[in-house]
């Protein structure tokens, strides 16, 4: 890893670390914050902010569904790749998809000292360009995924499977991609 690698890796950890304390404190707080005035207007040159501007990571980081994929991306170091350019698809399994597991299993990944086996399957999860869900045709495709191996996507009237696991919400786009929402983790 360049030292590039190593400050953005670093920064990103750091922000992530930030948002899961500031979280962290305004649930043990059990208050909301403030309104802001009626009357407070945003500066006119303040851009807009969109979900098309932030990466991968910055939309996993802030949403509530995806605090157990954050944490085990943060343990890998799979942070810093997943904020780089890309473009990448990521099938973002939640929160609930990851309790689904037999139970111990993501606690002893999470635990374990050699963290290649959880990286494989975050790695699963992943494929290098933008795959929307128009750009999907009726009937089986493959797709080659960062781990390696070749994941199954099947479009159906029943909707969109990857793997054995359900698209709950489809093309959720990034500055560096696009995020698809599953209901399951991808095994390898």
């Amino acid at each position: 890893m360049t030292s590039t690698h190593s400050y953005i890796a670093r920064g990103l950890s750091m922000l992530l670390f930030a948002a899961v304390l500031v979280v962290g404190l305004t649930a043990c707080n059990g208050e909301e914050a403030p309104d802001a005035p009626a009357d407070m207007e945003e500066p006119a040159d303040a851009p807009a902010m969109s979900q098309d501007t932030l990466s991968i990571v910055d939309i996993a980081v802030a949403d509530a569904r995806f605090t157990t994929l954050v944490t085990a991306l943060d343990s890998t170091g799979l942070v810093s790749a997943l904020a780089e350019d890309g473009p990448f698809t990521v099938f973002a399994p939640t929160n609930e998809a990851f309790e689904a597991l037999p139970d111990g299993a993501l606690e002893d990944l999470l635990a374990a000292e050699d963290k290649s086996e959880l990286e494989s399957i975050l790695l699963y999860h992943v494929v290098e360009g933008d795959i929307m869900s128009g750009d999907l045709e009726e009937g089986e495709q493959t797709v080659s995924t960062l781990q390696g191996d070749d994941l199954t996507i099947t479009v159906s009237e029943d909707g969109v499977m990857v793997g054995e696991a359900q698209v709950v919400e489809a093309d959720v786009g990034a500055s560096n991609g696009v995020i698809h929402v599953i209901d399951g983790v991808l095994m390898p």
